[in-house]
């Protein structure tokens, strides 16, 4: 089944590239030309993923993100402009799963686009008993990827729950944040650190009752992060 892909880009002439560029691998393409464009065409239709600049006109892609994550959790590739820093972690931080720096190689975006959906496309393979994650008061499955904790289900994006899931599989044990960096985004992601502490506090916001006093995801200073069901 081919991706369904949303380009999200004020400059036209890079919509038209990448378009034809993700058509030619047989992905199919929608495009959107300004934020709030964007905005109706993710709540009228189902995407793999979207990728989102940041300088938009009618409304930015900070702003776009944060409408999508109240009532979407589709993977959002963030387009920031190269060497800012601060639009990488605030687009992290308003709930996109990875980011990109423009100008940038198709062959990267492409390769981004695959690992993203591959993590993120549903487990038909597995039996529903294998795909369900009992901690505590928590259910993870893992085919569709939602959490719930009792009876609430908490939204979290796929990133946030690739990062909850492995701490959970693994209770007690303290992983490194380079670690977790390494196994949630793998060894050639070029971020740093900071986008897991990023993901963690994230976490913590939707998952923990008092975030500055977990009951789940802890602390153990000068080493890393562990899941304490």
């Amino acid at each position: 089944m081919s991706r369904k892909v949303l380009v999200v880009d004020d400059e036209k002439l890079i919509v038209k590239g990448v378009r034809f560029s993700l058509e030619q691998d047989g992905m199919e393409v929608d495009c959107a030309y300004d934020g709030e464009e964007a905005l109706e065409k993710i709540k009228a239709n189902e995407y793999d993923i979207v990728l989102l600049d940041i300088m938009l006109p009618k409304m930015d892609g900070f702003e776009v993100c944060q409408q999508v994550r109240e009532f979407s959790d589709v993977p959002i590739l963030m387009l920031t402009a190269k060497g800012d820093d601060m639009d990488k972690i605030l687009g992290l931080e308003y709930g996109a799963d990875d980011y990109i720096t423009k100008p940038f190689n198709i062959l990267e975006v492409k390769a981004r686009i695959k690992a993203i959906t591959r993590r993120t496309s549903k487990g038909t393979q597995q039996k529903k008993d294998d795909s369900t994650i009992k901690a505590s008061d928590m259910t993870l499955d893992t085919d569709s990827k939602r959490l719930h904790i009792g009876n609430k289900e908490i939204n979290l994006t796929s990133k946030e729950f690739d990062v909850l899931e492995l701490l959970v599989k693994n209770p007690d044990k303290v992983y490194s944040r380079e670690k977790l960096l390494g196994l949630v985004w793998g060894s050639q992601y070029p971020g740093d650190v900071r986008t897991v502490d990023v993901h963690i506090r994230r976490l913590r916001e939707k998952i923990e009752t008092n975030p500055s006093e977990p009951k789940y995801v802890h602390t153990k200073w000068g080493v890393g992060y562990y899941f304490k069901g």
